[in-house]
This record gives C-alpha cells, structure tokens and sequence, in this order.
C-alpha cells in the first residue's frame, strides 16, 4: 500500500509517498480501506521530532481516518454493531496517512448519515478531545460560558459548535477580524481579536465583570496567568496543548480565592478502553445532531495524499478555518 513517511525529522519536505505492508488487524481491531485521512497539529509535532510515537503505534503520521471496513475481528464488530462493508470514521495513535490502516473497534464510529469520507475524516481527532476536556474534565454545562482560544483552529470550529449545540454561551478569540466573523457564523455569541484587543479585559466586558466558567485552552504559557483572571468562581481551565511554552507563572492565591481548577490531557496515549468510552457518548451525546445538522464538519482544503507536504505547510501558517484532509484515490 502506498503511506506518507516522515524521511527525516524537520520541514514539511520530509514528507514523501513510500510503500508499506497492508497492516494486519489483530483481536478487536479492523481494517479500514481509507478513503481519506484528517490532518491536526500533533502529525506536525511528530514530523518535528517533538511528539514520539506511543508504544506499539505505527510510525506513519495521522490519528484518524475514514473510509470502509475490509475485515476484522468478528465477533468485536458484532458487539459494536458493524459489519465488513461499513463506512466508518477511526480515531488511530497512528497509521492514518495510508491507504489502509487498522483501528480498535470501540475507537470506530459509523459515518454520519448525509456526510462522505473527506467530512468524517475530519471529526474524530477534534470531536474526540472536545469532548473529552470540556465536556469530561471541565464538566461544561449547559447555561455555562465557555471561552475557547484559537476559535478557527481545528479544535475550536469544533469547540463552538458542540457547546452552542448543548447549550453553553461561547467566546471565541481569534487572529484576525475575518476569522473572528468565521466564529460568529458558526455560532459563537461573540468573537475576541487578540491581536487588537485584550481578552483579559474583553471577556471582563462580555460576562459584567463575572468571568468564564471554563476556557479551552491550546496556547499556555504566559496564556494561563491571563486565563486565570478571566474564570469565575470555581472555574475550570483546561490545557490540550503547549504552543506558547511549557512554563507558567500565576497568581496562585487567586486559584485559591476563587476555588479554581486547573487541568489538561493528550489524548493519543490514553488506553484503549478510555477512548471507547468516549466514542460512545460521542454516539449518543453528538452523532445525532451531526446528522440533524445542527453541528457541521469545517473543511478548510483537501489534498490529494502526495501532497501532504503542502498540507502541513498550510497548517503551519496558521491560516486555515477548520480542518485540512488529505484524500487516497
């Protein structure tokens, strides 16, 4: 089968078309024909050099792919109600920039009806982590506020629109006027462009001086001090992701003043088990209103496969709105 390789760590030039075996699906596993393959910053992190590989995962980049089961464990597949033939979306620790990849059944989710291949491709990376931090660990509820940074970010288009759908207000700060527009259209209720604007403030502004209840954050860094001040009481800041720097210095005695919770995950290398469970509230909790309409995949570009490179380089510039994918003829 034909595989994107990371030759070398370094630039998105490292990034070439080889040929590999057809993986092997083992118990409880698949086989997935891909059709296409989403594309999300940590496969930018792993040709870097900057995020190896969890044990037993393939080298190949990319954590989620669609397309149809070719073959697998049966029995698996029967307690999960799929079937060879099924088009389904995956969620991998790795494998998914290739034209077949095998998943654990509990991480498959069937494709959305009215959706195709390139759209579920590009949910079970973000929908996976949304739901996981906000909705799992800063228990965001309905009625809450939740303040989202990088809103046009892959994880945020999904942030947005998953807390508008189950009823949260949402914030959303952005890089640019344009792409702060692009939050309001997908339903935040109101948009912060940090580069002209303070959030700190802003966010003072929009809530009369409250606060947040919980802010999504992929930035930390100087970011958490900021982030610190902009939660109510007993408000839950959330970490995914360290673009900003691993160190942090804050106002400890407001954490303690204001009864804060401070918390993060990566999710790739989480057991098995872990990432079931939350593809089956994903299921009953998400899927629904996916098919309804009321959440809609945002696909910025698509790349045929050979042109991964040039994907990693979009994603890189910071330019895209939602999610890039990379599709296999």
């Amino acid at each position: 089968m034909q595989a994107v390789e990371i030759s070398s760590f370094g630039a998105p030039e490292v990034l070439c078309l080889g040929e590999r075996p057809v993986p092997v699906a083992a118990a409880g596993e698949v086989l997935i024909r891909v059709s296409a393959s989403g594309v999300n910053r940590p496969d930018v992190l792993q040709r870097t050099g900057n995020y190896p590989v969890p044990p037993g995962a393939s080298d190949i980049p990319g954590l989620e792919v669609a397309g149809v089961i070719a073959s697998g464990d049966a029995a698996a597949m029967a307690a999960a109600g799929l079937k060879v033939g099924d088009r389904v979306c995956a969620l991998v620790a790795g494998g998914g920039y290739a034209q077949w990849c095998v998943a654990p059944v509990g991480q498959c989710l069937p494709v959305p009806e009215g959706l195709d291949d390139i759209a579920a491709a590009s949910l079970p990376e973000t929908f996976f982590t949304v739901w996981s931090n906000v909705f799992d660990r800063a228990r965001l509820q309905a009625g809450e506020t939740l303040l989202i940074q990088g809103g046009t970010s892959g994880i945020g288009v999904t942030a947005i629109q998953m807390a508008k759908a189950l009823g949260a207000r949402v914030i959303a700060t952005a890089g640019s006027d344009d792409k702060c527009a692009a939050c309001l259209e997908l339903g935040a209720d109101h948009a912060i462009n940090y580069k002209t604007q303070d959030f700190v403030a802003a966010v003072a502004d929009l809530t009369g001086g409250q606060g947040v209840n919980v802010v999504l954050d992929m930035v930390a860094g100087a970011y958490v001090a900021r982030e610190i001040d902009c939660l109510a009481e007993d408000g839950r800041l959330v970490i995914i992701a360290v673009q900003g720097g691993v160190k942090a210095e804050f106002n400890a005695g407001m954490v303690l003043r204001k009864r804060l919770t401070i918390t993060g995950s990566t999710l790739r290398p989480r057991p098995i088990a872990f990432k079931a469970a939350i593809a089956q509230a994903l299921r009953e909790r998400v899927w629904p209103l996916l098919v309804q309409g009321q959440i809609k995949p945002v696909i910025h570009q698509v790349f045929p496969a050979s042109e991964a490179a040039a994907a990693h380089t979009l994603m890189e510039s910071n330019r895209h709105i939602g999610k890039l994918v990379l599709t296999w003829a």
